[in-house]
């Protein structure tokens, strides 16, 4: 990418957590149910790349879904703030992203998926939340902010740009960059070759198995949250796993880049990005740094998983 190509400080919106965080706990909501109909309709993807939605030009997409013969997407549209599904043998129907309970919303979304012949059965407890609440239960008043919606999105948009950008640098084993709605983040994720110790498991609403399946292997993962779960505020992140001894106290960048001893991970807040002199070149600066950081000390065979760009 040309020096003329980078985003420009103006390109990354303003993203203060506070300001919509009982927004991003609804959409959090709503998009664990596209991808739990997501989930139990596709086979089974190591590290659960089977379930994550992706970046569209105007939002969240499941992609493709097999159903029998046929197929259905699911597409969250935050410009008109509308649920789409479409299915290929010409069926559509939509809802409304709004102010209204997980309920009202949940069974609106399963009666229409009914109605255009989609039975669909999911579990509806959320994953990854102690508390979380039963969809068809959660029928408390939730608030949904479009505006907010929509920058959240376009943050996005250059988030997904500069991950996919330092994926490349990886010939090694790389998930694609995708958007877990289990944790609400989106990450990339990348695999030295090796196996790793047994997870120890333990995540909310999440069985040990698939947290076992999902780190069988060393990694190195970056990834953006909007806040929540122990950050008070938009965020990008970088852990190992294993965490190799030395990880903690290796020098990374930008200055702004701090190890969270709590999360056990670098995080680097949103804003540093967003208000550098050139976004693109600092999380670019997070990311390479916090991955050489896990590499090194794990003794990664960097030659054969990395590639130089030409200019």
């Amino acid at each position: 990418m040309t020096s003329s190509n980078r985003s420009r400080s103006s390109d990354w919106p303003e993203l203060p957590f506070a300001a919509w965080s009982e927004t991003a706990a609804h959409l959090h909501m709503l998009t664990q149910i596209a991808g739990k109909i997501r989930l139990v309709q596709t086979p089974w993807t190591n590290h659960s790349w089977h379930v994550p939605l992706y970046l569209t030009g105007r939002g969240l997409g499941t992609s493709l879904i097999p159903y029998d013969a046929k197929a259905f997407e699911i597409d969250f549209d935050f410009l008109k703030h509308e649920l789409i599904v479409r299915t290929t043998d010409a069926e559509r129907f939509t809802v409304p992203l709004e102010a209204r309970p997980v309920a009202d919303f949940y069974q609106e979304v399963m009666h229409e998926l009914s109605k255009a012949g989609l039975a669909v059965n999911i579990h509806t407890t959320p994953s990854e939340l102690p508390d979380g609440i039963p969809f068809e239960k959660d029928t408390a008043p939730r608030k949904y902010d479009g505006d907010a919606v929509q920058r959240f999105w376009r943050a996005l948009l250059q988030i997904d740009r500069v991950f996919k950008e330092f994926r490349t640098r990886f010939i090694g084993k790389c998930s694609p960059v995708h958007f877990f709605w289990g944790s609400f983040d989106h990450a990339v994720t990348r695999f030295s070759g090796r196996e790793a110790p047994a997870h120890p498991g333990g995540i909310p609403n999440f069985p040990d198995w698939v947290a076992r399946e999902a780190y069988s292997h060393e990694v190195s993962s970056a990834g953006f949250w909007p806040g929540g779960g122990g950050v008070d505020h938009a965020a990008f992140y970088s852990y190992a796993y294993p965490g190799p001894e030395g990880f903690a106290e290796a020098p990374v960048r930008p200055a702004a880049a701090f190890f969270h001893k709590d999360l056990g991970e670098f995080v680097l807040p949103y804003d540093e990005v967003r208000r550098s002199d050139s976004p693109d070149d600092t999380l670019l600066a997070f990311l390479q740094s916090t991955y050489e950081a896990a590499a090194d000390r794990a003794n990664w065979d960097r030659p054969s998983l990395e590639r130089t760009l030409k200019p």
